[in-house]
């Protein structure tokens, strides 16, 4: 009489190759959620990474968002008027009126150039003492002098063309009240596109989201791998049936989730406390910006993969990441005015082509000529940082 074993499945050459490739199959995904679980809670331990990725965009957007502005306003002007009249008065009151001016009255143009001279005001408005006679002279023209501090070229632009502007409007009010067409040699209709209000603000804070993302992606992965190799705990994974793939993706996705959710904050930040208009769509802002910090994130891993060491790593990644895209990304200085050998250099810059997508989704639209170029730029970048990181990344001490 022999005993019989318990009923199962099969011994056998076949169950056995059966069960090698279930385990194959499933195997890869177990170990990458194990290693996405395990970055998650590495996340959650150390709160420099959740402030890189949340309290970071808070600082610089408050601070930039409000302590730096292209626009001229309230600037100090003096305002010297030689003959008081009815027109000096009314040209005078116009210039007080507008936002963009802080003007001071000064007895003549001895004290007003001594006041430019010593940085109490930016300029001078001077209206000559025969200023009534010549404005009753169409063809003389009145007699105004518009003197400027020059130190600031930018500035000095600013103010002479809102002069001019406060100059035209004043007339233009004139003639109106007169029941005459305002006699000007040329007369400009103005339009302004997609910023109507003209704010600079308007302008920035959509750069200034791709400097965070910039700064959010390159630091949180250049830091990590570079600390595990410090600690030794990346040797210990390496020892491990894990593949060097699936340690990229483990902490690929965790730090992605961690990004967008700084975007997220970003961009609310943005509509709401700084008013910029979001004429776009969110699902193209979504996918540009996924796309961007997928680059971001790779060139942080490869940074970390190459230096090993986290005070490298993090110089490394401020110094090629963090200042191209504030100098050579079109946030703040302009391309056609930059030579050309460093406006090729910018090409190579991915927050190039984000600030301008940025830009177009917030203050313009869905303009698909500007998203979809600049967008497969994002995704060649993507693509060539995860590769090499890949590449560089080995299961080997060496």
């Amino acid at each position: 009489m022999s005993d019989s074993g318990p009923s199962g499945p099969p011994a056998g050459p076949r169950a056995a190759a059966a069960a090698a490739k279930t385990l194959r199959r499933g195997g890869g995904w177990l170990r990458l959620r194990a290693l996405i679980r395990k970055e998650g809670y590495q996340i959650l331990r150390d709160p420099s990474s959740i402030a890189i990725a949340f309290l970071m965009p808070v600082v610089l957007l408050v601070l930039f968002g409000y302590g730096v502005s292209l626009d001229a306003e309230d600037v100090p002007i003096a305002l010297v008027v030689e003959e008081a009249s009815a027109d000096t008065n009314s040209l005078a009151g116009a210039f007080f009126g507008s936002r963009y001016f802080a003007p001071v009255y000064m007895r003549d143009m001895h004290e007003a150039t001594e006041a430019v001279e010593r940085g109490r005001v930016d300029g001078i408005v001077h209206l000559q003492g025969d200023f009534s006679r010549r404005l009753a002279a169409p063809r003389t023209g009145p007699a105004i002098q518009v003197i400027l501090n020059g130190v600031d070229a930018n500035k000095a632009r600013l103010v002479e063309g809102y002069a001019t502007g406060v100059w035209t409007k004043w007339l233009a009010q004139r003639a109106a009240d007169a029941g005459t067409p305002l006699q000007l040699p040329i007369q400009v209709d103005h339009r302004v596109w997609f910023n109507s209000e003209v704010r600079s603000r308007n302008f920035l804070v959509p750069g200034l989201v791709a400097i965070i993302m910039t700064l959010i992606g390159a630091l949180l992965t250049a830091l990590v791998m570079a600390r595990e190799w410090e600690r030794g705990t990346l040797e210990a994974l390496l020892v491990t049936p894990v593949r060097m793939h699936e340690v990229l993706l483990g902490k690929l996705i965790p730090y992605f989730l961690l990004g967008m959710g700084g975007l997220g904050l970003s961009v609310l930040m943005a509509v709401f406390l700084f008013e910029v208009p979001l004429r776009g769509s969110l699902w193209v802002l979504g996918v540009c910006s996924s796309l961007f910090l997928l680059a971001a994130l790779g060139m942080g891993l490869l940074i970390s993969a190459v230096t090993r060491q986290q005070f490298v790593a993090g110089q490394t990644a401020i110094v090629t990441t963090f200042l191209p895209a504030f100098m050579l990304s079109g946030f703040i200085f302009d391309f056609h005015s930059m030579p050309p050998v460093v406006d090729w250099i910018a090409r190579v810059v991915a927050a190039r082509y984000y600030v301008s997508i940025l830009q177009t989704v917030f203050l313009a639209g869905d303009i698909w000529s500007v998203i979809v170029p600049n967008a497969a730029a994002l995704a060649v970048f993507a693509a060539v940082f995860l590769e090499l990181t890949r590449r560089k990344s080995r299961k080997s001490l060496e």
